[in-house]
């Protein structure tokens, strides 16, 4: 089937570039229980940087004690080929990981809490309230000092301790976020536990309170729905999407969890719809199946499966 059809109703006459948001080194290395090199991160990022990718999210400045896998963030981020026109992003928990990351020559940073307050006190043992408090210094201080800033609500569509979260709280953190001064909200199915109905319906009341615009959307697969949560998205006018390469990651207190959204995947879909995100597909199918023998399993994504260029797992 050609990557060009003719694209989704909902979508013509619509702004016909997405921005993809690559998290592959950052939230899809963090939970990997084997140790990856530094060495490895770096040439992940070095090789992401040459599809295409506008933006690559990096590594994060949290707590080694907490994430041993990204205790490396400042080792990573100096050994990178940083090209000119793509942004290398960092997560910071709090105004210590903000420092450490300018530090190391972080031009941007995001921030990260949920809208489901029991999936707060187990992730980072604060309540909603309280890790955004820990957001507002970093928040100040990265307006003087000229650094974009970026948010994360996670588990928008459903919580493995909580259950159901209501809309309202998802609308209530996302609106915080952005009055704070955070560029952009990223909106995230953590479990991926989502279906495109409910997917459309959030989008809808968050953007009543925060400009379309302004938001991304980031769906975990678990259960197969998240392309067909990010189209009914697309549809609704978001034009930012977060992925990760090779489909890594996952949330680990998700009952079957599988991982992010594969970016191969999504780039295919887009090409289809006709939408542009400049990115060259060939390398990206490559980067993924370079991952996955670093990582000595298969790749999870679906088009790199058929290109007839994956090899069985080591």
């Amino acid at each position: 089937m050609s990557r060009s059809d003719q694209g989704s109703p909902g979508l013509r006459g619509a702004a016909d570039r997405v921005r993809i948001v690559e998290v592959g080194p950052r939230d899809g290395l963090q939970n990997e229980k084997t140790i990856i090199p530094a060495a490895t991160k770096i040439e992940l990022i070095d090789r992401l940087s040459a599809t295409g990718l506008e933006t690559i999210e990096a590594t994060s400045f949290v707590s080694p004690k907490w994430v041993p896998q990204l205790a490396d963030a400042a080792e990573v981020f100096a050994g990178i080929a940083r090209r000119p026109g793509i942004r290398y992003p960092v997560l910071v928990p709090n105004e210590t990981g903000y420092a450490r990351a300018r530090e190391a020559g972080a031009e941007e940073v995001a921030v990260f809490t949920a809208a489901s307050e029991a999936f707060n006190q187990r992730n980072i043992n604060a309540t909603i309230e309280e890790s955004i408090t820990r957001f507002v210094p970093v928040l100040e201080r990265a307006a003087a000092d000229g650094v974009a800033v970026r948010g994360y609500v996670s588990t928008v569509l459903g919580c493995p301790y909580q259950g159901e979260v209501p809309v309202a709280d998802v609308v209530r953190v996302a609106r915080r976020l952005h009055a704070l001064g955070c560029y952009e909200i990223s909106l995230g199915d953590t479990i991926g536990i989502g279906t495109p109905a409910k997917a459309r319906a959030m989008l809808r009341a968050v953007a009543a309170e925060v400009p379309i615009g302004a938001l991304a959307v980031h769906f975990h697969d678990t259960r197969g729905q998240a392309l067909a949560n990010i189209l009914a998205c697309l549809e609704e006018g978001v034009r930012v999407v977060d992925s990760a390469v090779s489909g890594t990651g996952g949330c680990p207190y998700a009952r079957g969890a599988t991982g992010n959204v594969a970016s191969e995947d999504v780039v295919y879909m887009l090409e289809g719809l006709g939408l542009d995100t400049g990115i060259d597909l060939d390398r990206l199918i490559d980067t993924g199946l370079w991952l996955s023998r670093q990582l000595q399993r298969e790749t999870s994504s679906k088009v790199a499966r058929a290109s007839g260029r994956a090899e069985p797992a080591v």
